[in-house]
């Protein structure tokens, strides 16, 4: 085997094949020809990749690995590691998307010569992106950075150099010169422990000798998908493998932040004193935060991974458009931002921040006298008041900063001289409280804090707006107004349209709603505890409304009952047991009269996905529209990016979900059937009527047959489908027989915490279509009664709660 050949495990080769890890260690029994390990350990062996191509083709097991999957197998091979590879493809997908020809012209070359020649023409995109690189010494405490500003003097504008100095160091030899992205105006900070070098360093020929074939396999893949969409995919897998290394914001939580942050119309200075917004994230994570800024900004990180500041700066140079003008100014910058500030100098429009939580170790013996702390020294336990002084530090007169909180930092007794400063010199303007699941960690509801710098010489503001959303998510369909789910699920069940608009909604119009918002003036707020969580001021509102509302409550339920009575099911007639003829659903793939597919969609893209969650509740997809009483659906504002190519089907009809909207996938792509020609393995599955899903682990005995009203949804991750042909077997036949206890049972394994279901080793009887028929009316009535027993539980509940409620506040009289 070559040196430095790409290895991939038996996970990425049962991914390759399409196979479970299960079948590939059949193979390496049976099969003494199986490629020998070149790598790993005796638990987790791994392989060369080449061999492993070689040898499933030869097996008939592999007509061709997908360009997509071949790729991501190299990243996730390299000797490097994975981190290590995809920074090499970063920066090789930036010299594909801004010098196309130079890219051309140097892969006509060698392994070898393309090595040798890539770091000068690398080194040349990410000074044109990132700025040119500097020593990675810090000066020392009191001493300016060249060409930065000197101490006490203001910021130079985005976009323009500092004061007294040249431009920016040259730009590496080349054909062509870079544009004002060039320019960087952010000043390195002075402070010990800031890198003032650029967040991705250019590599060097021998480092980059083993990411060859991998660069080459990326830009074809960026041919087809674009440079962008390339580095966003790889990235978005090596996040999913390492789901622990990191704490994620999700795109629609993002995309929340920066509508808050956003000035009003015709706010802020003159265009040509600012000719551009300037955003910061001090704790930029992977850079969700900053990817959601719309409109031309310069952008500004830090981050106190080395590793992770590079990914997010290539991300975000990525991700920037360089097709209309120039693309934004970015910055990026490895430290950590509490001790050693890398924009010490900046004043910025917005700032937008995750920061961690419940950081004991954030310098809070170090940073006693720091001036950052105007509204008083945070307590250790205060860590998160620590972020929301250094947000309100770097920005300018006037600016915005959106922080999502842990819900403590509202409430705790050790910040209430802080929160009593911050509302006195009205700083902070708003306490939202999201629902809970909307972003890690899932079981708690967060909080979103808008601040404003106070303006000298203006009047603090008299209020402050209180928030809570969590009743707008209980109306998704969640039993008695309560979480049914845990960790993603309630991200599963959030209607997070509903969410956002009246998050907007309530910040724009500084309004009071009912149970939603209300403007509280700052006097009512400073007692002794300055408890700022809203739901101190906004009780929930009664399930069912008031009296009449609980009326109509009363009158479904006792509907539902009446139909639940209708559906119960005859006595039981008792039998001997039939002793039949059976088969297994893996026998009837094989013999094709259905095909098996797996679920990988995840809630939050523009279309419905039926979730795990909603297979275990009965609920409908997530992101179906909801139905008044009448049925009409209650339709939303428009989730961005919504519109797209129409979902289509094997014939390529289009597809829509349940509220006729065409459905589209990532970036606006089609979604594809599974069988649809050239479907990739990562393309969503598309629900179809008569589809039979199953959940994969848990070990119950659940199982759900699409209708119209699922149909055109997206398949969830943790679900198995089962696709019926109708001229062999008769989807609710199917159903019923999976459904059967001793059935789960033989086709479970179980792990110390879990229960796995394989669909394929279930049992079906051996029976002539028209007595499969028989068997499936009979099991369609038993899941109707199904269905209207869990109705008629869910409104017993609303019922049962709203009637204590009622009681208790003195809405409904005991008579």
């Amino acid at each position: 085997m070559p040196e430095n050949a790409t290895e991939v495990t038996a996970a990425g080769i049962a991914r390759l094949a399409g196979v479970g890890r299960a079948a590939v260690s059949n193979w390496r029994r049976r099969h003494a020809d199986f490629p020998q390990p070149v790598g790993g350990t005796a638990a987790s062996p791994s392989f060369a990749l080449a061999e492993v191509e070689r040898w499933l083709r030869d097996q008939g097991k592999l007509a061709e690995v997908p360009l997509r999957e071949r790729v991501w197998q190299e990243v996730a091979g390299h000797p490097a590691g994975a981190a290590q590879a995809l920074v090499h493809t970063g920066c090789a997908l930036l010299l594909v998307r801004d010098r196309p020809t130079a890219w051309l012209e140097l892969t006509a070359a060698s392994d070898d010569r393309m090595a040798d020649a890539l770091p000068h023409a690398v080194d040349h995109v990410l000074t044109a992106r990132l700025g040119p690189d500097a020593p990675s010494d810090a000066p020392g405490p009191g001493s300016a950075a060249p060409g930065s500003a000197a101490p006490g003097s203001p910021a130079p504008a985005p976009g323009s150099a500092a004061p007294g100095s040249a431009a920016p160091g040259p730009a590496a030899p080349g054909p062509a010169t870079p544009g004002p992205a060039a320019v960087h105006p952010a000043n390195p900070s002075v402070a010990p422990g800031v890198h003032r070098a650029r967040a991705v360093r250019t590599p060097t020929a021998q480092d980059l000798l083993p990411s060859v074939p991998l660069l080459r396999a990326a830009a074809q893949l960026a041919a087809e998908i674009g440079a962008g969409q390339t580095f966003e995919f790889l990235l978005g897998r090596h996040l999913d493998a390492n789901p622990r290394q990191f704490t994620l914001t999700p795109p629609h939580l993002a995309e929340l932040m920066a509508d808050l942050a956003e000035p009003p119309k015709g706010a802020g200075r003159p265009a040509p004193d600012r000719p551009l917004r300037s955003v910061l994230d001090p704790a930029a994570g992977t850079g969700a935060l900053l990817r959601a800024v719309a409109g031309p900004a310069a952008l500004y990180a830090q981050e106190a991974d080395a590793g992770l500041a590079a990914l997010t700066a290539l991300r975000l140079a990525l991700g920037a458009d360089g097709t209309h003008g120039s693309p934004p100014s970015l910055a990026v910058r490895t430290g950590d931002t509490l001790r050693a500030d890398a924009f010490g100098r900046l004043a910025t429009d917005t700032v937008l921040c995750h920061p961690p939580f419940n950081d004991r170790n954030w310098g809070h013996d170090e940073l006693a006298y720091d001036p950052r702390w105007e509204y008083g020294f945070p307590a250790r336990v205060e860590s998160e008041l620590a972020w929301v002084q250094h947000a309100l530090a770097r920005l300018r007169d006037g600016g915005t900063a959106v922080l999502l909180m842990p819900p403590a930092a509202a409430s705790r007794r050790s910040g209430r001289r802080i929160r009593a400063d911050l509302l006195r010199r009205g700083a902070l303007r708003a306490v939202i409280a999201l629902p809970a699941g909307a972003a890690p960690p899932y079981g708690i509801p967060l909080h979103l804090w808008v601040l404003r710098r106070p303006t000298p010489g203006d009047r603090p503001g008299p209020d402050l707006l209180l928030a809570d959303t969590a009743g707008i998510a209980a109306s998704a369909g969640e039993t008695g107004g309560k979480a049914t789910g845990g960790g993603r699920d309630r991200l599963d069940r959030l209607d997070w349209p509903a969410v956002r608009a009246a998050v907007l909604d309530a910040w724009r119009d500084r309004s009071d709603l009912p149970g939603v918002s209300r403007v509280v003036p700052v006097v009512e707020l400073l007692d002794d505890d300055v408890d700022l969580a809203p739901a101190r001021y906004l009780p929930r509102p009664t399930p069912g409304g008031d009296a009449r509302g609980l009326g109509e409550v009363r009158e479904r339920l006792a509907e539902t009952l009446r139909l639940t009575a209708r559906l119960t099911p005859p006595p039981a007639t008792p039998a001997v047991p039939a002793h039949r003829p059976r088969t297994t659903v893996g026998e009837l793939a094989r013999a094709g009269a259905l095909s098996l597919h797996t679920g990988n969609a995840a809630p939050g893209g523009p279309g419905p996905v039926l979730t795990e969650h909603d297979v275990l509740t009965g609920a409908d997809p997530a992101g179906t529209p909801l139905t008044d009483p009448t049925g009409t659906p209650l339709t939303g504002p428009a989730a961005p990016g919504s519109a797209g190519t129409p979902l289509t089907g094997p014939s390529g009809t289009p597809l829509t979900g349940p509220s006729g909207t065409p459905l589209t996938g990532p970036a606006g792509t089609p979604l594809t059937a599974p069988d649809a020609p050239g479907a990739a393995p990562d393309d969503p599955v598309v629900l179809e009527p008569g589809d039979v899903v199953v959940p994969v682990l848990g070990g119950g005995t659940v199982v759900r047959v699409v209708g119209e009203r699922e149909a055109g949804a997206a398949l969830g991750r943790n679900l198995q489908l089962l696709r019926p042909d109708p001229a062999a077997l008769d989807p609710w036949f199917l159903a019923g027989f999976l459904r059967g206890t001793a059935n789960n049972r033989q086709a479970s394994s179980y792990a110390s915490t879990a229960a796995r279901l394989d669909a394929r080793r279930l049992h079906l009887p051996r029976m002539p279509l028209a007595e499969q028929r028989r068997y499936g009316e009979r099991f369609r009535e038993l899941a109707a009664f199904e269905e209207a027993l869990r109705t008629a539980g869910r409104l017993g509940g609303v019922l049962v709660q709203g009637m204590y409620d009622g009681l208790t506040d003195g809405t409904v009289t005991p008579a």
